[in-house]
């Protein structure tokens, strides 16, 4: 077990090196939710007067739907990495070694992970810069982290596991599109549940995308339900261990096809 998790972190070093050496990437990736924050956060400001949002700032209900968002956009795009493995033969390569074939798999989950957590805090930061208050402080700041690189670590999961499976970049680019948007707007990103229709509500509440938002701003508000956190965190926890399975199985049939 110990080797397998040095081999991980391994596997997660050759990543981050990647991305430490782009840093143009990092911040071309903060673009969309800046847009999300202060765009999105100027035209609907007047929002919260219909009511239901917990709170007289639009802004302050914005940023945890943006981290959220952010994560997920970022992480469904896992699959192009293990793709681009496989095309240029380095996934092969590592197959001849002696290194654990789940660290093959989980060195990108943990990877996205932690570039996951860096941008939702970069996002909390600017939310701050722009006038967004955050009642539930520290901790509420960490489980929003924690619930958004949960959230990564299911899609991004899922998406190595559909890399193996489809093989082609058009197919992972015509699943992702598909399900970004109807993911992002049947959850409560922009909108109070109590504003939303409500055939829209119910599928949200099998949404992981919402399950992630709703225990955000419960930890962010200044009365948080804790009941209702470590529901939707560990239910973003066992999708997430499912997840990473699924992936390792996939994997192995990948393997084997080799």
């Amino acid at each position: 077990m110990s080797m397998t998790f040095s081999q991980t972190w391994y596997m997660t070093q050759r990543q981050l090196m990647v991305f430490v050496r782009q840093p143009a990437y990092a911040i071309i990736t903060l673009v969309q939710p800046v847009i999300w924050l202060f765009l999105f956060g100027s035209l609907f400001r007047k929002v919260v007067e219909l009511g239901g949002f917990g709170t007289t700032s639009y802004l302050d209900y914005l940023v945890p739907g943006v981290v959220v968002m952010s994560a997920l956009g970022s992480n469904m795009w896992a699959g192009m990495t293990t793709l681009d493995e496989i095309q240029r033969g380095t996934l092969n390569r590592f197959l001849t070694t002696p290194v654990s074939r789940a660290a093959l798999m989980n060195g990108n989950v943990v990877n996205n992970g932690l570039v996951t957590a860096f941008q939702s805090v970069v996002i909390v930061l600017l939310g701050l810069l722009g006038g967004a208050d955050y009642p539930g402080g520290i901790a509420g700041i960490a489980v929003l982290v924690l619930a958004s690189v949960l959230l990564g670590t299911v899609f991004g999961a899922l998406s190595n596991a559909l890399g193996m499976l489809v093989r082609e970049r058009e197919s992972i680019i015509g699943i992702n599109t598909f399900l970004l948007l109807p993911l992002t707007f049947l959850s409560s990103a922009f909108m109070a549940p109590s504003q939303m229709p409500s055939w829209m509500r119910h599928i949200a509440d099998f949404n992981p995308l919402n399950w992630a938002m709703v225990a955000g701003r419960s930890a962010l508000s200044a009365d948080p339900d804790w009941d209702v956190v470590l529901g939707r965190g560990g239910a973003l926890l066992g999708l997430a261990v499912v997840a990473v399975w699924l992936s390792i199985r996939t994997f192995r049939s990948y393997q084997r096809s080799v």
